[in-house]
């Protein structure tokens, strides 16, 4: 299946989400990769992680973009040569970028999987959550605000950054559909707005540096 979702978020920044049914001999299919991206693909024993890497540059294509138009820095942050922001991330068969030409951005997507239950103390205090009607909606809410706080992360990409003591997530509705965030890390403070959506038991979420914040 081609494109699943693309979402205009505003006039200069867009998503786009592929779920990848495809075999890795098709999405090979005129897409052209950098000798270092090369490389990386050959060292993927998974023929998953295979598609998945194929897939985003189908997605990036759609963007306008080509694998030689992308780089990445030594903290793993991928970056475009001509100067917009990009984000890229995958998750069993979904896989996601968002690109803007005026805001650092950042995307996770993740299944939703009650796993989160057992790690939710190392990344947000959980006494917030008590006031949820069941386990289904913890571990949705949790998907949402660890999605948000990887977003932040990846926008950020400095060592030593906690999600636990540094991102704090403000509080939200399902129905918002969206929430704001903060970094606050070595006595600098940054704020990010947040949006998220779900979908076949996956949580999306993509995050925007706040001009000024």
């Amino acid at each position: 299946m081609p494109i699943y979702k693309t979402i205009t978020i505003s006039p200069t920044t867009s998503a786009y989400i592929w779920k990848v049914t495809e075999l890795e001999k098709n999405l090979s299919k005129g897409i052209q990769l950098t000798p270092h991206c090369q490389a990386r693909m050959d060292g993927m024993k998974s023929e998953t992680h295979r598609r998945a890497f194929l897939s985003i540059r189908h997605l990036m294509g759609l963007a306008g973009y080509k694998d030689y138009d992308l780089y990445y820095d030594d903290f793993g942050k991928p970056h475009l040569k001509d100067g917009n922001h990009i984000s890229i991330t995958h998750s069993h068969n979904f896989t996601g970028i968002i690109i803007s030409k005026t805001d650092e951005v950042g995307i996770d997507i993740e299944m939703q999987r009650d796993k989160i239950l057992r790690i939710a103390n190392k990344f947000t205090p959980l006494q917030e959550y008590r006031t949820l009607a069941n386990t289904e909606a913890i571990i949705r809410k949790l998907t949402i605000v660890w999605g948000a706080k990887e977003s932040l992360y990846k926008i950020y990409a400095q060592q030593g950054l906690s999600f636990l003591k540094h991102i704090d997530v403000m509080d939200f509705a399902f129905d918002d559909k969206r929430t704001i965030a903060q970094i606050l890390y070595k006595g600098k403070k940054s704020h990010y707005d947040v949006e998220f959506l779900e979908f076949e038991g996956f949580t999306c979420v993509y995050a925007l540096r706040m001009m000024g914040g």
